[in-house]
């Protein structure tokens, strides 16, 4: 009974640190018609993981536009500063992402559908304001591994507003 108390006492321990943050990519929403939201939760002061659900909703003819209709990003966060403020951080990610393609290129026809999942790596910094308001700026790239039907290349890259909780 004793270690299950010593054990139940550490994992309850273990989130007293617990912050969390919900943000919206504001740079996709406006500039890609792309909605992604984040939620991030800290482990202590030097790291966090998150995960992010990106939705395109631009048409798939469009020239400038994520190739990826859906995304989901798993992601964990190291901070190399400890100031309260601006922080810079590194990432490493796994992006779960899904779209069309054309079959024939410069065809127009959006029919070959593709599943795959991309590892990459981001660097960026994040302002946290008193308040618990968070701007977080990044940029990275990744690469899919499983499909030949998929883009060799998954960008990375936001301009999130949120809150910290």
């Amino acid at each position: 009974m004793k270690k299950l108390i010593l054990l139940f006492t550490i994992f309850i321990t273990s989130f007293s640190f617990s912050q969390t943050e919900v943000k919206l990519d504001i740079g996709d929403a406006l500039v890609i018609r792309a909605l992604e939201f984040s939620y991030e939760n800290y482990i202590n002061e030097e790291s966090s993981f998150g995960i992010s659900a990106l939705f395109n909703l631009a048409k798939q003819d469009i020239d400038f536009r994520y190739n990826e209709n859906v995304m989901i990003t798993p992601y964990y966060r190291h901070y190399f500063t400890s100031e309260y403020n601006w922080n810079f951080f590194g990432e490493g990610f796994i992006g779960i992402n899904s779209g069309k393609k054309e079959a024939i290129e410069d065809s127009g026809d959006f029919d070959l559908k593709y599943t795959d999942a991309a590892l990459g790596i981001a660097v960026g910094t994040k302002y946290v304001a008193k308040g618990g308001l968070i701007l977080d700026i990044y940029g990275g790239l990744g690469r899919n591994l499983f499909g030949s039907d998929s883009p060799v290349l998954v960008p990375r890259i936001g301009f999130n507003i949120g809150w910290r909780f």
